[in-house]
């Protein structure tokens, strides 16, 4: 590598590590940036110049044992289902829970399906929520799924206006208006008889002719007679399907469909279609679940376990700062700022991804840091050892990171094997753990073997290599 090449990698460094510093923690740059745009402003000859850019403002996204919230496990039971139908079924109920949850205001929930022999279950985290026995409540019931036809002109118009005479009025001036419960319907589709209980299937099928995906409907005996006096009576009219009072889908009627067998059709995706037939299907086929595990902490017990974590990094990694400085002086000096390039770009990836923060994801990143260390501890030895036995420093450097990099790599593929086992197989926070983990072996690879080599490279054939107390 030449003088030049490292030089410019050096100044690319330092520009990534700015912006992704920034974008961390942009409150420094946005606050400067306020005060130089106020006082442009008050200058005549450059206020018409544009304004200091800001970075936008972006929360680390912090999992449940961090800001607080509850987790819930439920067991579903699947003695109703066929073996053949439990992957989709749970998938299925998976989705409306989800959507539930979505509708109850909580952000980001996490719901995920465990299944293991003769146990299946699912669990549920709800960060930041302050009543989780109205989300168990909620998360509780069991999907349902419904028809709705078309109303009228003359149905639909009724209901407008008395939805108007109602605009404005408290309930009690409500309950005075003559039959002001009409005011409350939905003024578009009423509800029929046909419902979830009488579809016996859906799944995804795809068009003969565009080869489009769409969606298969079977119905029971009885289902069937409903569904086709239902198609009678609203030939070239929508018929709407809704879980849980929310419209998934709208199509048209074409004819008569007798049989029990229908179809929705739409520009549906593949990955689309899947979703609805799963959600026709446990409105269809709906799975009881009993909840056997709720775990709540509070805001005030999270917002400690992350004060506490954040100072325990902190102190860690002065600590690591200060045994590198001291047994190996300016490759010490070199190497913690390359972990503090490192963190940085870590704290970017966190944010940027998102990745959701757990105390056990952030004893992941600083067991990372760790293999961080490792790998520098590794190259200086080599380092020191080649300067001891007499070679120049640019045949030191190249020789200690050629010889160290067997070792580093080993260790780091099989901490890294492990983070993969631990992502792939493990649930909730061992998921966290693995996955900050994983990140941070790949990238303090990088900040080793690439970052600290490229500063050290700065040193070759200069008057400071030839100072064997800086190097020894």
């Amino acid at each position: 590598m030449t003088k030049k090449t490292a030089y410019l990698i050096i100044l690319s460094i330092f520009i990534s590590g700015f912006f992704a510093g920034n974008f961390v923690e942009p409150k420094y740059w946005n606050n400067a940036a306020d005060f130089l745009n106020a006082k442009k402003n008050e200058i005549r000859y450059i206020e018409k110049l544009s304004n200091i850019p800001q970075f936008p403002k972006k929360d680390f996204k912090l999992g449940l044992d961090l800001q607080g919230g509850t987790h819930l496990i439920y067991e579903a039971d699947l003695t109703k289902i066929d073996k053949q139908e439990y992957s989709s079924s749970l998938q299925g109920l998976r989705d409306v829970i989800e959507r539930r949850i979505n509708l109850f205001g909580v952000q980001e929930p996490i719901v995920q399906v465990q299944e293991k022999p003769g146990h299946y279950r699912l669990i549920v985290e709800l960060a930041g929520i302050d009543d989780p026995n109205e989300a168990i409540e909620m998360i509780g019931r069991t999907p349902f799924l419904e028809f709705k036809e078309q109303r009228s002109e003359e149905e639909t118009k009724n209901i407008l206006d008395k939805r108007k005479e109602l605009e404005g009025k408290n309930m009690q001036e409500i309950q005075k208006i003559e039959n002001w419960q009409l005011g409350l319907q939905d003024p578009y589709f009423k509800s029929t008889e046909l419902t979830g209980r009488f579809l016996s299937k859906s799944e995804v099928g795809f068009d003969q002719t565009v080869y489009e995906p769409l969606i298969l409907l079977q119905f029971n005996e009885q289902g069937s007679k409903i569904f086709e006096d239902l198609t009678t009576r609203n030939i070239n009219k929508s018929l709407a399907i809704y879980i849980d009072n929310v419209l998934i889908s709208a199509p048209t009627v074409q004819e008569t469909i007798s049989g029990g067998k229908a179809q929705i059709t739409g520009k549906f995706t593949v990955e689309e279609a899947k979703e609805l037939a799963r959600n026709l299907s446990a409105g269809a086929l709906p799975i009881p679940i009993k909840l056997i595990s709720q775990q709540t902490i509070g805001p005030s017990l999270g917002k400690d376990s992350l004060d506490k974590s954040l100072k325990a990094g902190i102190f860690g990694i002065l600590a690591i700062f200060l045994f590198l400085i001291i047994f190996y002086r300016v490759p010490g000096i070199l190497a913690s700022f390359s972990l503090l390039v490192y963190i940085v770009f870590m704290l970017f990836l966190f944010k940027f991804i998102p990745v959701t923060l757990t105390l056990a994801g952030i004893g992941g990143f600083i067991l990372s840091i760790g293999m961080a260390i490792d790998a520098n501890i590794l190259i200086f030895s080599r380092f020191r050892e080649e300067i001891k036995q007499g070679n120049s420093f640019s045949q030191s450097l190249d020789q200690g990171f050629t010889r160290a990099w067997p070792s580093i790599r080993d260790g780091n593929l099989t901490t890294l094997l492990v983070g993969l086992i631990l992502f792939i197989f493990g649930i909730g926070f061992v998921k966290g753990f693995a996955l900050t983990l994983s990140v941070g072996i790949l990238l303090s690879m990088f900040s080793a073997i690439f970052i600290t080599k490229t500063f050290l490279e700065t040193f070759k054939a200069t008057k400071w290599e030839k100072r064997q107390w800086m190097w020894k």
